[in-house]
């Protein structure tokens, strides 16, 4: 029993391997949603699906909210016809609209089918605005309160409308027209005079988003406004939903997780490491291997149009790995600094120029240090012209590496090309073959040849 218990604590998959469902059931009574989640993408599809057919109803939605997109799609495709309505119906519209954004068509045709009008009319209505927009990611529902709404009042409002909102912390304040005149939020409604209304006691001047506007800047502004959501609006300032703190944290781990993956040289991927076959993972990470390799193709030309120094002076064949790799990290290093730094707004590409003097002032001081050691490296081992050629070459490697670096992504925002698309290997060999050249022209410069 004791070992029961040992396996029982340890894993889901460890009370699966006990045999029966009881043990599963006892393990699934002592865990909160999300951890129940997390285990199930350690399951096979069928080991899943049947897992969470033993979750009582309320509990087995808020489990499937926490999966992502591709695990939604395995568990609704298993499902029999008035079992699967039944979920979507009951889903959040922005968590429909995101599992149905990366869906195919036939599984897209399935659900809407299965949704009552007012729940499919708000799906596609979210599905209409452009993708990567907070349109797709916000939820419509939300409690609006007339501004001459007395406060005893404002109450009343939200137990009548708040069953079906996303959130009734936040409350939107409009006119007649159903116009934004301004946010408040629940807990001032308890705090506030009672002689008041609702729009005396709103917030004239809370941020607001555009229904169009970039869903990461949208997440980022919840982010840095330390606020439980932003109203979103369309072009007459009517209020047409909110983005409320927690799908905003969704979108800026996506975003973070679609960022961390390109600056390793990989295509993103939306579904959970676990459940993505040995295929696709391959698939996701040998489209820009193919680009690499044929970028450092560069490289063998470079060193092919120099081979004459090389057999002249074999001790600068010795330091060639000290160098590309020196200038490759410092590159890698400059470029995801660069992403990091746009991402959460803190650079522009407008502020290109001031980015690479700031970078290349880096790079000088970071050249300074590593070139001194390699001089005195190379000096020990191959005399004092050859140490002076790599001391200085690292010099001019740092600065040109730390700028490049630096540069690119802006550069590529400016275009609008996902910064993250600069990713260090992509740096790292554009800085590998670069830095050769700059290799080479010092040595002729430095030792005659």
């Amino acid at each position: 029993m004791s070992e029961e218990r040992e396996a029982l604590d340890l894993s889901l998959t460890g009370a699966l391997n006990l045999g029966g469902l009881a043990p599963v059931a006892e393990w699934l009574d002592q865990k909160a949603p999300h951890e129940i989640a997390e285990e199930l993408t350690r399951l096979k599809p069928v080991q899943a699906a049947l897992v969470w057919r033993m979750l009582p109803r309320d509990e087995a939605l808020e489990v499937f909210e926490e999966l992502d997109s591709v695990q939604q799609q395995e568990l609704l495709s298993g499902m029999r016809d008035s079992a699967f309505r039944e979920v979507v119906e009951e889903m959040d519209p922005d968590d429909r609209a995101r599992l149905l954004g990366e869906a195919p068509a036939g599984f897209v045709r399935r659900v809407l089918a299965g949704l009552s009008h007012k729940e499919r009319a708000m799906t596609a209505s979210l599905l209409g605005y452009p993708e990567g927009s907070v349109g797709r990611v916000m939820s419509p529902e939300v409690v609006t309160v007339q501004e001459s709404t007395p406060v005893p009042e404002i109450l009343d409002v939200v137990r009548r409308k708040g069953g079906d909102a996303e959130t009734v912390d936040l409350l939107a304040v409009v006119d007649r027209s159903q116009k934004l005149v301004g946010v408040v939020g629940l807990s001032h409604v308890v705090l506030a005079d009672p002689g008041l209304t609702a729009g005396e006691i709103s917030d004239e001047n809370a941020p607001t988003l555009e229904v169009t506007d970039d869903a990461e800047y949208a997440a980022r502004l919840v982010q840095e406004t330390n606020r439980l959501g932003l109203m979103v609006l369309d072009s007459q300032s009517r209020v047409l939903g909110v983005l409320t703190v927690d799908d905003a944290l969704e979108v800026i781990e996506e975003a973070d997780t679609e960022d961390v993956a390109r600056q390793a040289g990989q295509l993103p991927s939306s579904s959970h490491y676990l459940s993505t076959s040995v295929f696709q993972l391959a698939k996701l990470r040998v489209f820009w291997l193919v680009i690499l390799i044929a970028a450092a193709s560069g490289t063998i030309g470079v060193m092919g149009l120099f081979e004459t120094k090389l057999h002249e002076i074999t001790a600068l064949a010795l330091f060639i790995p000290l160098l590309v790799g020196t200038g490759g990290n410092i590159g890698a290093q400059a470029a995801t600094g660069a992403v990091r730094a746009l991402a959460v707004g803190e650079v522009r590409p407008s502020d290109v120029l001031r980015v690479a003097w700031r970078e290349s002032r880096v790079g000088v001081f970071l050249g300074v240090v590593l070139g001194g050691l390699a001089f005195v490296a190379a000096t020990w081992v191959s005399g004092l012209p050859i140490g002076i050629t790599v001391g200085l070459s690292i010099v001019l490697i740092a600065v040109w590496a730390t700028t490049i670096g630096s540069v690119m992504p802006l550069a590529a925002q400016a275009v609008k090309i996902d910064p993250a698309v600069i990713s260090a290997p992509l740096v790292t060999t554009l800085v590998d073959m670069s830095g050769l050249l700059i290799y080479f022209l010092v040595s002729g410069l430095v030792l005659g040849i």
